[in-house]
């Protein structure tokens, strides 16, 4: 009984048990429908390797990619005050946020590093959509100023990622009212001398398109992102006429003036690197351009001073 039931009984049950398979494996693009491997696809960046669709993308892994060996430090963010209308909807204002931070694993909808982009160093701050739609709040407000601060006093440019839905409802005015103040953030960096590069995201609306998205000193967006004050569908109910085709895309704003470059996401980090170089007055980057290592003191050898050689006769013939 003992080898019937240590041995035969399990390798039957091996044999016949079902694996289940982790559902997470293979995620399906939007726009063609293809079933793409999660490493694939990560590895791209969230873009979709059949038809180039860019999906959502968390401002950490855009950090992992877009800073030499994925290493930068961050910026804190003074906190501000919790629920200070006590607001509530459907659920209350701090259920929303719990159930925000648990999904994301972030505390805000904005992330704020420094690091080095291709040698240069840089000021860098994300907007995460996941993260109640990224809207602008409080939060919001005091990372751009910190960036900012932090730009000025490092004199690094400053590059910022947006993406959002515009000012968060729960801080009512209190959230309107960061678009003056990331306003006036931006302008310490002008003032400084310092470039200030805005890279608009799928998708960017309301006050933050409103206030600090908008005031870049170069505008790059990624592709078919969605760009606008109020989306396409109010302004059709509006209007009360249809809208042309791509209005309000990243494509249609370039060709109207309001952008100065459509970089898919792939590309995004030499694109960056040589507008920074540009606007810092900087040679433009070499690759695999690295620095000498430094000598230390295990690694210099101390040898004798070897005498010159000296000349040997030549044998004279008679």
């Amino acid at each position: 009984m003992n080898w019937i039931t240590n041995y035969v009984r399990p390798r039957i049950n091996s044999i016949f048990s079902r694996r289940e398979t982790p559902e997470n494996l293979w995620q399906k693009c939007d726009e063609c429908g293809t079933m793409l491997f999660h490493r694939e696809l990560s590895d791209n960046l969230n873009v979709c390797t059949n038809c180039g669709h860019h999906m959502a993308i968390t401002p950490r892994a855009r950090f992992d990619a877009l800073f030499d060996g994925g290493v930068y430090t961050e910026v804190a963010v003074p906190d501000p005050v919790a629920d200070p209308l006590h607001f509530r909807d459907q659920k209350k204002y701090p259920d929303r946020m719990r159930a925000a931070q648990k999904k994301t694993g972030e505390k805000e909808a904005m992330l704020v590093v420094t690091g080095d982009m291709g040698r240069t160093p840089i000021v860098a701050a994300a907007q995460d959509f996941a993260f109640m739609g990224g809207s602008m709040g409080m939060y919001v407000g005091n990372a751009i100023v910190a960036a900012a601060e932090q730009a000025v006093k490092l004199k690094r440019p400053l590059i910022l990622f947006s993406s959002a839905g515009g000012a968060r409802m729960q801080e009512g005015i209190l959230a309107l009212m960061q678009m003056p103040r990331t306003t006036v953030a931006v302008q310490m960096l002008k003032e400084a001398g310092l470039p200030y590069i805005v890279v608009l995201t799928h998708p960017t609306t309301g006050g933050v398109t409103a206030s600090y998205a908008m005031l870049g000193d170069v505008h790059i967006a990624e592709p078919n992102a969605l760009i606008c004050f109020a989306g396409p569908r109010v302004i059709e109910q509006t209007i009360r006429e249809k809208l042309p085709e791509g209005f309000q895309r990243a494509e249609y704003l370039l060709d109207h003036g309001m952008l100065d470059r459509v970089t898919k996401r792939t590309e995004m980090r030499d694109e960056l690197i040589t507008i920074t170089r540009m606007l810092l007055g900087l040679p433009p980057a070499i690759r695999g351009d690295l620095p000498p290592p430094e000598p230390t003191e295990q690694s210099v050898a101390v040898t004798a001073p070897v005498a010159p050689a000296q000349d040997t006769p030549k044998p004279t013939q008679k």
